[in-house]
């Protein structure tokens, strides 16, 4: 019997070459492609961390996503909890829920309640005495742009340009730019007069992300937010106090154990006694009730707190003894009472001199 023909492999054995040359092609592109995107996240690693830049895990999405030649400033992430930083994004904060108040309005956070217009345009109204001609209500960015440039046009006008940088914009303060909200903010509470104490010095640590040749390139640099009171507010006749701190500071202890001396020897009588000035005028309660030892009458437990428990309580306990320094004679004291409640030493001496000078001769 004839043997059956042996099949020849040729036909199956080219099926697995095929086969393996086909998977072999496959497995190569997969390689490239993953191969490029991984150049391409070490690209973007390497833009994000060039010397002197943060990790690529502290920069949001959107603050890296530039057009060419395109530039984006903002606070570098380490520097966020500065805390005279901090001390200045809640004094401004405060300051404007204290504004707001009566329109029931509370702002927690500034990038977020600030960026559509809303809140800027309640504020610029209360400050300015003057109603604004815009939408109360505006939910699309449009319309928010629109408020926000109305908001910023009553601000040039209100504002002296001849002093002040403008460091903010539309799109800046709607793509919530913290710094030039900032700006803004201390912009108007100077112009105001807000009855603040603006943290002097403040200076943030920024992050400029810039896109060029299709790479992240970034760089830091010091943005100035305040300078000192007296730059900022404008500078007021000066006086002894200014003389005795800037050129005399080692006459300053002197003078403060003169005063702490004067203000015992009154409030002594109801067993108080005082050790910091500063510190210890701050709420109000001592200045009112050594008003009342020097003019020998009873304060009404009525008329101020006798344990104030906020800042709007110890401004009025101080405001109400400024109220008795001028009926008891003196002039209006060159100082605020915010000052003085805000530990400020030259506020706190200027008030206590004018006492010591008409009291210090009387038992």
């Amino acid at each position: 019997m004839a043997s059956s023909p042996v099949k020849s492999p040729t036909g199956s054995l080219k099926g697995r070459k095929d086969e393996s040359f086909i998977g072999k092609i496959g497995t190569l592109t997969r390689k490239k492609k993953a191969k490029e995107v991984s150049e391409l996240q070490e690209e973007g690693k390497k833009a994000i961390n060039s010397p002197l830049s943060p990790s690529p895990m502290d920069l949001y999405p959107e603050d890296t996503m530039l057009d060419e030649n395109e530039e984006r400033s903002i606070i570098d992430p380490s520097f966020k909890d500065e805390p005279k930083l901090q001390e200045l994004i809640r004094v401004l904060i405060d300051w404007i829920n204290d504004v707001l108040v009566d329109e029931r309005i509370i702002v927690k956070n500034l990038e977020e309640d600030l960026y559509d217009g809303q809140v800027l345009q309640k504020l610029l109204e209360a400050l300015g005495k003057q109603k604004l001609n815009v939408a109360e209500v505006t939910q699309s960015e449009v319309g928010q742009k629109q408020k926000l440039h109305t908001v910023l046009q009553a601000v040039k006008h209100m504002l002296k340009p001849q002093q002040w940088n403008v460091k903010w914009s539309v799109d800046l303060i709607h793509g919530k730019n913290l710094i030039a909200i900032l700006h803004l903010l201390v912009a108007l509470a100077v112009h105001f007069r807000a009855p603040i104490r603006l943290p002097e010095h403040v200076t943030v640590q920024l992050l400029v992300v810039q896109k060029r040749r299709g790479a992240l390139q970034t760089r830091q640099v010091q943005e100035k937010i305040t300078t000192t009171s007296e730059s900022m507010i404008g500078r007021y006749e000066r006086d002894a106090f200014d003389t005795l701190f800037d050129h005399a500071p080692d006459k300053l202890n002197v003078v403060k154990k003169s005063l702490i001396t004067f203000v015992n020897k009154h409030l002594n009588k109801l067993n108080l006694e005082v050790t910091e000035l500063e510190t210890q005028f701050a709420d109000g309660v001592y200045l009112v009730l050594l008003m009342g030892l020097l003019e020998d009458y009873f304060v009404p437990l009525y008329n101020f707190y006798l344990t104030p428990e906020n800042f709007e309580q110890k401004v009025h306990n101080m405001a109400f003894a400024f109220e008795l320094m001028q009926d008891g004679g003196l002039g209006k004291p060159k100082a605020r009472p915010e000052d003085v409640v805000n530990h400020d030493l030259k506020s706190t001496l200027r008030v206590l001199y004018n006492l010591f000078t008409k009291y210090k001769h009387l038992d």
